[in-house]
């Protein structure tokens, strides 16, 4: 069975080198976020859900750095019948390196800034890895996965983020 996911992974990655995902001008992406809370934040918060507009500028061949804005949505698991709603504005830039043409990892630290009344504001970092399928000349449809990490004084909120976006070459 690993040897046939092998295969299907080896052959995935032939198929799309005849497609270059990447383009030498500047891209817009506009998505959709999932969150998945983990540890302490998973014990206390349900799924979150939001959007989110990148900047993606080419500096390399198969370089980009990066800067993003989006809102992200969480709601409390309910204690004694009440459930509260949380929002946060993850502000972030970073890097973003294709490799195989269509496949990228990246990097992107900033701040969350939450929407709540006396809410604080965090130190946000999101390592995470990627697909790309191109669907036009400068567009293309995008999959991504990452860990995302804010970080408080009082400890951090993890989630394993999901995002399926669009991108538009500018």
């Amino acid at each position: 069975m690993k040897k046939l996911f092998l295969l299907t992974a080896v052959a995935g990655l032939f198929a799309f080198s005849s497609v270059n995902a990447q383009t030498k001008s500047p891209k817009l992406s506009l998505g959709a976020e999932f969150a998945f809370p983990m540890g302490d934040f998973g014990d206390v918060m349900n799924l979150g859900y939001g959007g989110s507009l990148q900047y993606q500028h080419p500096v390399a061949a198969n370089l980009l750095v990066t800067g993003s804005a989006g809102y992200i949505n969480f709601q409390s698991k309910e204690v004694l019948g009440v459930k509260v709603n949380s929002g946060s504005i993850p502000v972030k830039a970073g890097a973003r390196y294709y490799f195989g043409e269509n496949f990228f990892a990246a990097g992107e630290v900033g701040a969350s800034i939450s929407t709540e009344k006396n809410g604080k504001t965090g130190f946000a970092y999101a390592p995470g890895v990627g697909v790309e399928f191109p669907v036009s000349d400068t567009g293309g449809i995008e999959i991504g996965a990452r860990y995302e990490g804010w970080s408080y004084s009082g400890g951090t909120n993890g989630f394993i983020g999901l995002r399926a976006a669009f991108n538009f070459g500018l």
